[in-house]
Parts: structure tokens; C-alpha cells; sequence
């Protein structure tokens, strides 16, 4: 597909889909300075390129300049063809405008829309967003979360998915910004309940197949692969790709087009003007829309808090030139986030320049990477990749090892090679070491940790701090501005954030001249609707975290997390015994079983102690005809609780088993 035009001296005159909202003068200079800035990106070739249209579960449309043409035919005046051409345009991508506007006139209401966070808001990760009007739906990005500290056995945590599930007939589509797993790793437990089209660009569409195969859900799920500037239809709606540069090519924007205006989502987003694959983000376009109008920007507002601007992806490259030659005749390990391309395939260049062999090591890694390379975003020369044993028998000098574990997780590849547990790679002095990414916030011990480790077996070890070996995928404040100033957003509800980063996000809206009133910061489960004026907060939906543990999928909630903490901050005791009801006498016990509290034969007076209340209680009950087994267990239980704390200021799980003989 051919790149936008973004000139606007030759754009024919566009109708606004909303009216566009005013701005304070103080909007006008930094206006005039964003205009040029756009400039800079334009394509010079002439008219603008024309959006492609896709019917939701249908083959693309003919192209809207075709469609132009049929219905110039006949037209009255033909004298005027480049002004009909821009009519017939704006008819052709507004088309929901002119039929809401026409039942507007006759009602005097415009279609509710709503959005519907399920995830993504005051915290990092599980992003998903619903989006609906009548009886029309569809959901933009479907991703996971990692655990905390907290949730004790927890492999991921997903959105509540149940609002969809409940109105699974009225979902249009599934949408996807990017391949991220914050965006996408909550798909193949979605698409195992509903049965919805899902959209997303190329790369993207290949990192899903790879999960629903991992599901066993290979070819059960419709998808269909776009490109930037592809607009889908999703019932009442419509939704429009924009490029946008990120950690990963092929991400996106989305203007969602609805019966109450135009709202802009940005997903994850830089502005990188030299990035490593793909275009620039496409400026051009954001400013379109905001001449059309844009009722609502959903921004991504994660690097809020940063001023200025977010550097290049190459800046990255420059360090790994000089950290190559200092490495010598070692082996360089480099650590990276997997999904991060643009940087692999820059690690990739370099050694292909200084004449070495490049080596994946981790299941995450070794899968995008054959993923890449497949779908053509990875450019490897014959010969480079070698597989990690042939890598082993080769001089250290001619290697480079890319790995995960750049969040020093503990299963992770480059955390098994600090305690020495890799089965195939031996960290030595002989290594050197470069972790290439920023600990995510709650992340920092576990990576000190693993540098901490690899020292100790007398590797160097390079990371951000010392060199600039690793740059964000997500905008500052200057690029954010810029976001602003160019889609003149009426409402900001600034998202993708923790919430010291969504009440930042407001202060530098505030800043931009965006009315205090009109900044809202969503919730998760918090229904907003807007008739196109105004935003409100509608009823709650159904929210909030599933866990899941190994195949169990919300199974494991706040009572198994906390009898899960109760066993590991205290400890178990079990307390059995064996009884005769009829004769009301103990026949066997009782006896006691420690489990994390204490090691029993260094604590066998205690131990002992607790098997005369635990006998005493027995029989004190039985001889009070206390004959209900519930009761006797907890009476046990109790005393036995009582004795321990006293005694060690503990409180271990205690249960207590009582059989019939």
C-alpha cells in the first residue's frame, strides 16, 4: 500500500464529522509550530491518499476512488469534478455521520456510545477497552498482567471478561493496537468463550497465531490482517488503523469513528522520526482529524511523568557499536525483551559487522524471533543465527547470545544463567554481559539480583544506568503535547497508566488549555457515555482481575491468595487423632505435623505441649457430651492456637483431622 499524502495544499476541502471543539488562544502559536512541524513528515506526491475500507467478516471494499467515480456519473455539474470528487470523499467516509445526523433531526438525540475500561487503568497491563452503541460492540486490545508480590502461585492475570460474555452476540470484532503481551496475552482465554472477528496488522496477526496455538486453538478464529489506513466497519461504528512508531513494528493507532463523534485511542506510542522499520508515525493524519473534530483522545500514559521527548530506537544502536568493541575477544550475552524487533535486529547488524554468530536462547525469544523472520521483519543473513550448541563449540570472540530475562524473572534464561542452572550456557569471566532494557517499576530487586549474581561469577556486566542501552517505546510529555495540539481533542480520558500517571496526564492537559472539566480519568468497570456534548459516568459492569494458575482460570481468588500468604509468612499444623464416640475415648494421637512453622526435633518440648491441650480438649469435650465433630475440631484448633501463640507469638495455619475407629 502506498504511503499517505499528508499535504494539505492540495487536500480537498474535508466535511467535519463533529464540530471541532474550540481551543484558547494560547493554543494558537504552538498550532502554527506543530503545522510546520508536520511539514516535515508530508509526503509530496499530491493528492491524498485514499482510506481503505473493510466490512466487518468481509473481503475488502473496491477503493473509495472507484466508488467516487461511479457516483460522479451523471452528476449535474461537471464543471466543478475535483469539488464533486471531495464530496462524493466525505460522503463516502462519513456516511454514519449523514444517517445519525438525518435520525437526529427527527428525534432530536444523538446514539449513546459508551466506553467501558476492563482493564489497563491504575496499573500496567491487561488492557482491554469496549466500545458500544445500541446494539452494536467491539473491543479494542485484549492483554494480561503479570502478578505481584501478593498473588503467591499466580502465572498471569487477566481481565474480567464476563460483561463480554454476557453480550458476546453483539460483538462487531476484536481490535489490536500492537503485539505486545500487555495487549494481546489475554486473546486465546477471550476467544475460548466468544466468537468475534479479530483485526490486527501483519506482525501482530503472527504473535497471536503462535498463542492460540499454544491454546489449541490453531484456525478457530477469524482474522483478518490490515494494514495502516485500513478502516473497518463494526456496526454502527467504523474503526481507522494509524501508524505509529513503538518497541514493536506494525503498531497503531485508532480513530473510531461513532454516531456521537470521532475518538482517538493512540495504544502504545513515540514519536521516533529514524525509526529502525516502517514509516513515521503518521503525524499527518492525527492532524486530519483534528480538523474533522475529535470528541475524545485516549492516550497512552505511561512515560508521562518524562519531560521532553523519548529518544530514538537508534541511540541504542550507537552504544551497542562501542559496547562491541570494548567486549574484545569475549562472548557478548545481550538481554532484551522478546518482543522488542527493532533492537534485536540491530544487535543482529552489529554482528554481522564485526564478523560474529548470533545465538536466541528462551522460549519467548526463540518464538518472535522465528516469527520475524518468517513474516519478513527480521532481515538475518545467511549463516548469522546458529543454534545454541553449535554456538557452544564455537571461540567465544565470534559470538553473541540474545536472551530473555532483561526483568531478572526468576525462570527466565539469563536468571537460570546467574545461579548457574542453564543447561547450555556457563556464565565466566569470559562474558560479557549487556541487559538492554529498564526494570519495570517493582522489578528492580529481582534485577539487581541477577547482576548481583553474574558478578559474582566474575562477568562484566553492562545496564542502563552505565550506558544508554535502552530507550522507551512510549511517549514523553513533549510528544504528548504534540498528540494534543494536533487532534484538539474536546475530552481527554487519558489511559494505559498507573494512577500517578493518569493525574499527570490531566495536569499536562490542563496545561494544553483543555478545560479542568473535560479531562476525566476513567476507572476499570466505570461505564462513560457521551451523546457527542458531554461525558457521564454510566452504571458499573462486571470487573476486575482473573488469576490464573496453571490450567485454572479464576479458580484461585482473594481466599486462596490468603490462605496461600497465611502458609507462607506462618506456617501448617496438622493435628490428628482417631476416637471412639460410643466409648468417648481417644483411640489413637494426637499427633502433630509441622509444615513451615518449626523443625520438630528441635522443638519437641512444644511439640509435646501441643499434643497434651490438643488430648485434654479432646476429652474435656467428649466427657461434656459434646458429641458434633465440627465442634470438637474447632475447639481443638483453638486451644492448640492459643498454646502455640503464647509460646512463639505465630499464628500457623492449624488443621485438625479427627477419624472414627
Amino acid at each position: 500500500m502506498n504511503e499517505k499524502n499528508n499535504g494539505a495544499a492540495d487536500a480537498p476541502k474535508r466535511r467535519y464529522y463533529n464540530r471541532r471543539p474550540k481551543q484558547p488562544n494560547t493554543m494558537d502559536a504552538l498550532t502554527q509550530a506543530v503545522q510546520s512541524a508536520i511539514g516535515l513528515v508530508k509526503e509530496p506526491n499530491g493528492a491524498a491518499q485514499e482510506k481503505k475500507s473493510i466490512p466487518s467478516g468481509q473481503e475488502k471494499k473496491q477503493p473509495r476512488k472507484q466508488i467516487n467515480r461511479n457516483r460522479q456519473q451523471g452528476a449535474a455539474s461537471e464543471k466543478q469534478p475535483n469539488k464533486n470528487r471531495a464530496e462524493n470523499k466525505d460522503r463516502a467516509e462519513n456516511k454514519n455521520y449523514t444517517e445519525n445526523k438525518n435520525r437526529r433531526k427527527k428525534d432530536g438525540k444523538k446514539p449513546l456510545v459508551r466506553i467501558i475500561p476492563l482493564g489497563g487503568l491504575n496499573e500496567i497491563g491487561k488492557n482491554m477497552t469496549v466500545y458500544e452503541c445500541g446494539n452494536d460492540m467491539f473491543i479494542v486490545d485484549c492483554g494480561l498482567a503479570f502478578p505481584d508480590e501478593t498473588m503467591l502461585g499466580i502465572d498471569i492475570v487477566i481481565p474480567d471478561f464476563t460483561y463480554v460474555i454476557q453480550n458476546r452476540d453483539r460483538v462487531r470484532g476484536i481490535f489490536i493496537t500492537h503485539g505486545h503481551e500487555d495487549h494481546i496475552g489475554g486473546i486465546p482465554y477471550l476467544m475460548k468463550e466468544i466468537n468475534a472477528p479479530l483485526y490486527a496488522t501483519k506482525l501482530t496477526v503472527g504473535l497471536i497465531k503462535n498463542k492460540l496455538k499454544e491454546h489449541g486453538l490453531s484456525n478457530q478464529v477469524r482474522m483478518t490482517e490490515v494494514k495502516p489506513g485500513d478502516v473497518i466497519k463494526a456496526g454502527c461504528m467504523s474503526v481507522e488503523f494509524i501508524r505509529v512508531n513503538h518497541s514493536i513494528p506494525d503498531a497503531c493507532a485508532l480513530a473510531i469513528r461513532t454516531p456521537a463523534g470521532v475518538i482517538v485511542q493512540t495504544g502504545d506510542f513515540k514519536v521516533d522520526y529514524t525509526p529502525i522499520e516502517g514509516g513515521v508515525i503518521d503525524l499527518g493524519r492525527f492532524g486530519e482529524l483534528g480538523k474533522e473534530g475529535v470528541l475524545a483522545l485516549l492516550p497512552d500514559s505511561t512515560n508521562i511523568e518524562m519531560p521532553g521527548s523519548t529518544p530514538s530506537e537508534r541511540t541504542v544502536g550507537e552504544s551497542f557499536n562501542k559496547l562491541f568493541q570494548m567486549a574484545g575477544d569475549r562472548r557478548i550475552i545481550i538481554a532484551t525483551f522478546a518482543s522488542n524487533i527493532h533492537r534485536i535486529q540491530q544487535i543482529i547488524d552489529y554482528a554481522v559487522k564485526y564478523d560474529k554468530k548470533v545465538s536466541v536462547s528462551g522460549r519467548s525469544m526463540v518464538n518472535v524471533v522465528a516469527t520475524a523472520i518468517e513474516l519478513g521483519y527480521l532481515k538475518v543473513p545467511s549463516g548469522i543465527l546458529v543454534d545454541i550448541d553449535v554456538a557452544n563449540r564455537l571461540p567465544s570472540s565470534e559470538v553473541v547470545l540474545i536472551t530473555t530475562g532483561s526483568q531478572g524473572e526468576p525462570l527466565s534464561a539469563l536468571s537460570r544463567m546467574a545461579m548457574n542452572e542453564h543447561r547450555k550456557v556457563k556464565v565466566s569471566p569470559n562474558d560479557f554481559i549487556i541487559i538492554s532494557a529498564r526494570p519495570i517499576p517493582g522489578n528492580e530487586k529481582f534485577v539487581n539480583r541477577v547482576v548481583n549474581e553474574l558478578l559474582r561469577l566474575g562477568a562484566e556486566v553492562i545496564y542502563e544506568k552505565m550506558y544508554d542501552v535502552h530507550v522507551s517505546g512510549h511517549a514523553c510529555q513533549d510528544e504528548q503535547k504534540l498528540m494534543i495540539a494536533l487532534t484538539k481533542p474536546k475530552y481527554i480520558l487519558p489511559v494505559h497508566g498507573e494512577y500517578k500517571h493518569l493525574k499527570k496526564y490531566s495536569i499536562v492537559a490542563k496545561q494544553m488549555g483543555i478545560d479542568e472539566e473535560h479531562v476525566i480519568i476513567p476507572a476499570i468497570g466505570k461505564v462513560l457515555e457521551t451523546d457527542g456534548e458531554k461525558f457521564r459516568v454510566g452504571a458499573d459492569v462486571p470487573s476486575g482481575a482473573v488469576m490464573v494458575d496453571g490450567l485454572g482460570v479464576g479458580d484461585v481468588g482473594s481466599i486462596v491468595l490468603r490462605d496461600r500468604k497465611h502458609l507462607a509468612e506462618d506456617g501448617l499444623i496438622v493435628v490428628v487423632a482417631a476416637i471412639n464416640t460410643k466409648a468417648k475415648k481417644i483411640v489413637a494421637g494426637p499427633d502433630i505435623i509441622s509444615r513451615g512453622f518449626v523443625y520438630v526435633r528441635e522443638a519437641e518440648d512444644m511439640i509435646n505441649g501441643a499434643r497434651d491441650i490438643a488430648k485434654n480438649t479432646l476429652e474435656e469435650s467428649m466427657s461434656n457430651g459434646v458429641r458434633d465433630w465440627t465442634s470438637l475440631k474447632n475447639r481443638m484448633k483453638d486451644d492448640v492456637s492459643k498454646y502455640v501463640y503464647n509460646k512463639t507469638k505465630r499464628s500457623p495455619m492449624i488443621l485438625t483431622v479427627i477419624q472414627e475407629a
